[in-house]
């Protein structure tokens, strides 16, 4: 069936395994760290008692990293830091597997602009479930920095543009690096960066999938938190377009949000000011 000139190909009908072109390292990455992992689940089914500590610590300082500075800080301006404090979660961010905080926050602003409408490039109401969930993040053509994050181009920030990809590698070795053997090498690498990036990814297809005809499809998914670790808050996803203006993502004292603890904690300490709260109902 041929295009007319009206209409134009839609990402999400293109061949799963074809990159768009500039991507192709995005994919590498992603293909890299599925075989990685899947190979040390074979050969360590059962990590040590130290590894697995290891790997959770990690998990949550990444976390923290992509949900209090990424998400709240830098894309929604919710609260501010000294700048030493900035750089060690945004450090921890991309040692994450979140990327640039340039091109994190351009995506995040993009989505939010227009959110579940055919220029929402993760939206599964658009793509479906598994388009929302990872195959956007190579198929899509990056978002524009100067336009959706002009701030996070220029000064320190230009700093991770050559350092992101050692700080990945880094991160996949650490294990190695730590003196933890091969076992460490799987689990504190591979294996915990795809945990922690299927835990992120869920934020764009699971707590999206409100089969509502209009408006926003964003849900609350109650479960999720705890598989998130310190991401805990990410999954109160209605409350945060509800309120995108909010550090604080669990509105109710039963939802928890150790992100909003993390933030709360540095603000009686002085190391956090400006911190926005959701506007009262």
């Amino acid at each position: 069936m041929e295009l007319t000139a009206t209409q134009q190909p839609r990402p999400w009908d293109r061949p799963f395994w074809k990159p768009v072109h500039g991507k192709e390292g995005v994919f590498t990455y992603l293909v890299l760290i599925h075989t990685l992992a899947i190979i040390g689940l074979i050969l360590f089914p059962v990590p040590s008692l130290k590894v697995v500590g290891m790997t959770v610590l990690s998990i949550a300082f990444g976390g923290l990293g992509t949900t209090v500075c990424y998400h709240r800080m830098l894309a929604h301006k919710t609260l501010k830091t000294n700048r030493f404090v900035e750089q060690f979660l945004i450090f921890w961010a991309v040692f994450n597997g979140s990327g640039h905080p340039a091109s994190w926050v351009a995506y995040h602003r993009l989505h939010h602009s227009v959110t579940d409408t055919p220029e929402d490039i993760s939206s599964p109401k658009q793509g479906g479930f598994w388009w929302a969930h990872l195959r956007w993040l190579y198929q899509t053509q990056p978002a524009d920095k100067q336009r959706w994050a002009p701030e996070l181009t220029g000064g320190v920030y230009k700093i991770w543009g050559w350092a992101e990809t050692p700080v990945i590698i880094f991160s996949i070795c650490i294990g190695l690096i730590l003196g933890f053997g091969w076992m460490g090498f799987f689990w504190m690498g591979a294996i915990r960066l795809v945990y922690s990036l299927h835990m992120q990814c869920l934020v764009n297809s699971l707590t999206h999938l409100n089969h509502v005809k209009e408006g926003d499809s964003s849900m609350n998914v109650w479960w999720l938190g705890p598989f998130q670790l310190t991401a805990w808050g990410e999954n109160w996803h209605q409350n945060h377009h509800t309120h995108a203006g909010s550090a604080r993502l669990g509105l109710r004292w039963y939802q928890t949000d150790i992100g909003w603890y993390f933030i709360w904690m540095l603000e009686a300490v002085g190391l956090a000011h400006s911190v926005k709260r959701p506007r009262a109902s």
